[in-house]
C-alpha cells in the first residue's frame, strides 16, 4: 500500500477532520481514506441523473453507427431468410 504524506494542512481543517474521525469512530487515516474514497467515487461514477441525460446521445449515437448492408453491397437478410424458406 502506498503512503501519503500531506504538508501545510490549515489548522481549522486538521481540527475538522478529527472532530469527523472521533465522531465515526474512526482513526484519521481511515477518515482521509474514506473522504477520498467518497470524492472519487462521484468523480468517476455518474448520477442516475447524469446518467437519464445522456440517453438521448446514446440513442442517436447507436442510429449513427447503424450500419445498412445494402450500402457494402450485400443483400438484404430480409430477402435472404425468405428466399430460403421458399426452398
Amino acid at each position: 500500500m502506498a503512503t501519503l504524506h500531506t504538508l501545510n494542512i490549515p489548522d481549522e481543517l486538521y481540527q475538522q477532520l478529527q472532530e469527523l474521525a472521533k465522531a465515526e469512530n474512526n482513526s484519521i487515516d481511515t477518515q482521509v481514506i474514506t473522504i477520498l474514497q467518497n470524492a472519487l467515487q462521484v468523480k468517476t461514477h455518474p448520477t442516475e441523473e447524469e446518467r437519464r441525460k445522456n440517453v438521448p446521445k446514446l440513442l442517436e449515437e447507436i442510429s449513427r453507427r447503424r450500419l445498412n448492408p445494402a450500402d457494402f453491397g450485400l443483400p438484404n437478410s430480409t430477402e435472404l431468410i425468405r428466399e430460403d424458406r421458399d426452398r
